[in-house]
């Protein structure tokens, strides 16, 4: 679905984020085989809740957290760590400087796929990519760094889309993973939810159009616990945060999502945390 939203945002004429490889995932598996790649292709344009709404998110969103990680690499996080990486190109398309590496942990089939398709297309990575075949939600350190990962070195870490689907005690143990494996100049960013979805969340146009559309249960996804307060867990760790909403980028860049009632992405935050001493 993300993917399907960043092939739709690459071709806008406004676009904020490019990944051409994006379509290619969506093509390559059956379920996605026939949803919109294209502007024109949204029924509704940009008043579809899916493809328009939430869709912008997205793009909004992948622009954010590229700007964020090149940012921390080129001040000197040349390691970069992509926690749940799935379809995630940025490997592939981003202007890394000399020296990277970046490290893609995610599910054995999950990687499958993603070296499927990307070798169909000749696809050459413009920094060193490491894939980490690892579960986020059980112990995952050993497997990253025995494929090299050095605790000792600044590094970047992303995750984007991941904690709000992970249970409580699993967002837990990827925070103090992550404080554990990071030196003084690392950087983190990721996103989560305040709380869950209230119960007349599933008839939110987000919600219900999206199944509609796809088949996909968003809200079957999110896990139903309380939401840890990690941001205030590494702030008390060394590590400086900053909590943003996501509509304070749409204000920035001038495109994306904007309030409006009932909205469900009101409880979405984006996390940027510094750490400050080893």
């Amino acid at each position: 679905m993300v993917a399907a939203a960043r092939a739709i945002e690459t071709y806008r004429d406004d676009a904020l984020a490019q990944d051409r490889f994006a379509e290619h995932f969506v093509r390559a598996a059956r379920a996605s085989a026939r949803w919109p790649l294209r502007p024109g292709e949204v029924p509704g344009g940009d008043t579809n809740p899916l493809w328009g709404r939430l869709g912008r998110y997205f793009g909004l969103r992948t622009r954010v957290l590229d700007d964020f990680t090149l940012r921390s690499a080129r001040a000197g996080a040349r390691q970069v760590v992509l926690l749940g990486a799935g379809l995630d190109a940025r490997a592939f398309r981003l202007d890394w400087p000399p020296g990277c590496a970046v490290f893609e942990i995610d599910r054995a089939e999950v990687l499958a796929f993603k070296r499927k398709v990307l070798d169909g297309l000749r696809a050459t990575p413009r920094a060193a990519r490491i894939p980490v075949a690892a579960d986020l939600s059980t112990e995952w350190s050993g497997a990253l760094t025995g494929a090299g990962f050095d605790p000792a070195a600044p590094t970047t870490w992303l995750a984007e889309g991941l904690l709000l689907y992970l249970p409580h005690a699993a967002e837990r143990r990827l925070v103090d993973t992550v404080d554990r494996l990071s030196t003084a100049g690392s950087a983190l960013a990721y996103e989560v939810k305040l709380a869950a979805p209230p119960p007349g969340a599933r008839n939110h146009p987000v919600y219900s159009s999206t199944e509609r559309q796809t088949g996909v249960d968003l809200l079957a996804l999110f896990d139903r616990d309380p939401r840890p307060d990690s941001a205030a867990t590494l702030a008390a760790r060394a590590w400086s945060t900053a909590v943003r909403t996501p509509f304070d980028y749409t204000r920035r860049y001038g495109r994306g999502p904007l309030p409006e009632p009932d909205d469900a992405l009101a409880t979405n935050r984006w996390i940027f945390a510094a750490r400050t001493t080893s």
